[in-house]
């Protein structure tokens, strides 16, 4: 595996473009290896800037006002065959912030960790639903014609790969068919690792440019398979589709016109100057705003009472035709146009990896935020943490 992965190395670096190598500190280099580490995470996962070159999405300077109804978290959860109070759920699944909303009202707000309101937190693959909603403003201003279009439609230097053939709604669904297996392990040789330490840590060249060499494992549409890679596609093509990078995209259509109340910022894999954002898993923001997304989508698209995102769209992303689990490891949940719904209730989540969730309940007018750092590899604390969502839903 490792050999393989090597070879494609040359074939794609022979096709990569616009990217300067950055010079980057051996220091640098090895603190961006062990940035998920257990025993650094605690802070990492809300220095991103400090780590990576990063570029800034702007808010408007007008903020969508949250008003507050706090109250102590006076329930309980059941996880492990045992009843804990609420307030477990914060050291026992390693909790850097939560914000519980109900009726569009902060009920809880609690940071740990030095940090607070200001603090700008990793999304991982929360950003992939940031991606969904990005598709659909596209979509809604005719940049992007239709989700069946095909994606070489929007990007032709995917022909003869794994993506010749595969339409955006294809994509959104991870059911592209390509020949890839996500796997977290560190020090694990797959390409995820091995992208990562080329794009991300070296800023060699484009995390995207390795789908290029890609090939196909099924036929499009057929199977389910997870994918940070696939999201990625789907930011090349918003790129094309809307002549502007994702940063000017997201800060023209949906940042500032949610009126979120500071600057968010993508994780780049390259230089400033020329790298791209990570739609895969590299957005940051402050704890609110992420709130403020979900109470987005719980209200429809609207941000008070502006439309932002169409509500055709919000309802098209969030509720499948069918509630049906997508991977038999994790039968609580389906998988759809980018994000997590449950198959055994309205709620649907953005999640990422070691404990980043977005957590929206139609059903109770409840929006969770929990901004974690899971040690690599934790199994416990993601359904620890979804029985204490479910349980922060029915609190009255």
């Amino acid at each position: 595996m490792q050999k393989r992965w090597a070879c494609t190395f040359v074939a794609i670096g022979s096709i990569a473009v616009n990217i300067a190598h950055a010079e980057t500190t051996p220091a640098l280099q090895d603190a961006r290896r062990h940035w998920l580490d257990a025993n650094v995470n605690v802070l990492t996962f809300h220095s991103i800037d400090q780590i990576f070159p990063t570029r800034r999405v702007d808010a408007s300077g007008t903020a969508w006002a949250l008003p507050r109804n706090e109250k102590p978290l006076d329930f309980t959860y059941d996880y492990g065959g045992k009843t804990h109070p609420a307030g477990d759920i914060i050291d026992r699944t390693y909790t850097n912030a939560l914000i519980i909303l109900k009726h569009g009202k902060i009920v809880t707000e609690i940071y740990r960790n030095q940090t607070d309101a200001g603090s700008h937190f990793i999304s991982f693959s929360m950003a992939k639903s940031i991606t969904s909603i990005l598709i659909g403003l596209a979509l809604a201003d005719g940049r992007i014609h239709s989700l069946d279009d095909q994606i070489t439609q929007y990007v032709p230097e995917l022909k003869e790969s794994a993506y010749d053939g595969v339409t955006i709604r294809q994509a959104l669904n991870m059911r592209s068919g390509a020949n890839y297996l996500e796997q977290y392990v560190v020090g694990h040789p797959d390409l995820l690792s091995a992208a990562f330490e080329e794009s991300f840590v070296e800023n060699r060249m484009p995390f995207v440019s390795f789908t290029r060499a890609m090939t196909r494992a099924f036929p499009p549409g057929e199977h389910y398979n997870y994918s940070t890679f696939e999201t990625c596609v789907l930011g090349w093509v918003l790129e094309r589709a809307t002549r502007q990078s994702i940063t000017q995209f997201m800060t023209e259509r949906l940042w500032k016109p949610a009126g979120m109340e500071s600057y968010g910022f993508w994780m780049l894999d390259g230089p400033t100057e020329v790298g791209r954002e990570f739609t895969g898993g590299g957005f940051n923001a402050v704890a609110r705003d992420y709130a403020r997304l979900g109470l987005l989508m719980l209200r429809d698209g609207k941000a008070g009472s502006r439309q932002v995102v169409p509500a055709a769209w919000v309802r098209e992303s969030t509720i499948p035709r069918v509630r049906e689990a997508v991977d038999p490891e994790e039968p609580a949940f389906g998988y759809h146009y980018q994000w997590w719904p449950l198959v055994d209730s309205e709620a649907y989540m953005a999640r990422g990896l070691q404990g980043q969730e977005i957590y929206v309940d139609p059903s109770t007018d409840t929006v969770v935020v929990k901004l974690s750092y899971f040690p690599p590899g934790n199994r416990e604390a993601f359904p620890e943490a979804v029985a204490f969502f479910r349980a922060a839903s029915r609190w009255q």
